[in-house]
Protein backbone atom coordinates (compact mmCIF):
# COMPACT_ATOMS: atom_id res chain seq x y z
CA UNK A 1 0.00 0.00 0.00
CA UNK A 2 1.36 3.41 -0.96
CA UNK A 3 1.83 5.95 1.82
CA UNK A 4 0.40 9.36 0.84
CA UNK A 5 2.64 11.19 3.32
CA UNK A 6 5.80 9.58 1.90
CA UNK A 7 4.63 10.37 -1.62
CA UNK A 8 3.97 14.01 -0.76
CA UNK A 9 7.34 14.39 0.96
CA UNK A 10 9.04 12.79 -2.03
CA UNK A 11 7.32 15.15 -4.46
CA UNK A 12 8.17 18.23 -2.38
CA UNK A 13 11.85 17.27 -2.08
CA UNK A 14 12.09 16.47 -5.79
CA UNK A 15 10.40 19.77 -6.74
CA UNK A 16 12.65 21.82 -4.43
CA UNK A 17 15.79 20.15 -5.78
CA UNK A 18 14.64 20.87 -9.33
CA UNK A 19 13.83 24.49 -8.45
CA UNK A 20 17.38 24.88 -7.15
CA UNK A 21 18.78 23.19 -10.28
CA UNK A 22 20.65 20.64 -8.19
CA UNK A 23 21.43 17.03 -9.09
CA UNK A 24 20.79 14.27 -6.56
CA UNK A 25 24.55 13.86 -6.20
CA UNK A 26 24.92 17.53 -5.25
CA UNK A 27 22.16 17.35 -2.67
CA UNK A 28 23.74 14.22 -1.21
CA UNK A 29 27.09 16.01 -0.87
CA UNK A 30 25.49 19.05 0.76
CA UNK A 31 23.51 16.89 3.20
CA UNK A 32 26.27 14.39 3.99
CA UNK A 33 24.22 11.42 2.80
CA UNK A 34 24.55 9.03 -0.10
CA UNK A 35 23.09 9.69 -3.53
CA UNK A 36 21.19 6.42 -3.08
CA UNK A 37 19.52 7.89 0.03
CA UNK A 38 18.38 11.00 -1.88
CA UNK A 39 17.03 8.73 -4.62
CA UNK A 40 15.12 6.65 -2.05
CA UNK A 41 13.69 9.75 -0.39
CA UNK A 42 12.57 11.22 -3.72
CA UNK A 43 10.92 7.94 -4.64
CA UNK A 44 8.83 7.70 -1.48
CA UNK A 45 10.61 4.93 0.38
CA UNK A 46 8.61 4.39 3.56
CA UNK A 47 11.50 3.50 5.88
CA UNK A 48 14.21 6.15 6.06
CA UNK A 49 16.40 7.45 8.87
CA UNK A 50 14.89 10.64 10.23
CA UNK A 51 18.25 12.32 10.85
CA UNK A 52 19.18 11.85 7.20
CA UNK A 53 15.78 13.08 5.99
CA UNK A 54 16.26 16.21 8.11
CA UNK A 55 19.78 16.68 6.71
CA UNK A 56 18.44 16.60 3.14
CA UNK A 57 15.63 19.00 4.00
CA UNK A 58 18.12 21.36 5.64
CA UNK A 59 20.41 21.23 2.60
CA UNK A 60 17.43 22.23 0.45
CA UNK A 61 16.38 25.04 2.79
CA UNK A 62 13.30 23.13 3.94
CA UNK A 63 12.04 21.98 7.33
CA UNK A 64 9.61 19.43 8.67
CA UNK A 65 6.49 20.41 10.60
CA UNK A 66 4.35 18.02 12.58
CA UNK A 67 0.68 18.73 13.20
CA UNK A 68 -1.66 16.81 15.41
CA UNK A 69 -4.21 14.97 13.30
CA UNK A 70 -7.86 14.39 13.98
CA UNK A 71 -8.65 11.48 16.28
CA UNK A 72 -10.05 9.55 13.33
CA UNK A 73 -6.60 9.72 11.68
CA UNK A 74 -4.88 8.04 14.62
CA UNK A 75 -4.63 4.28 14.26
Amino acid sequence: MADPAAGRLAAEVRARRAALSLRQEEVADLAGVSERFVYALENGKRTLQLDKVLAVLNALGMHLEIHRGADSEIR
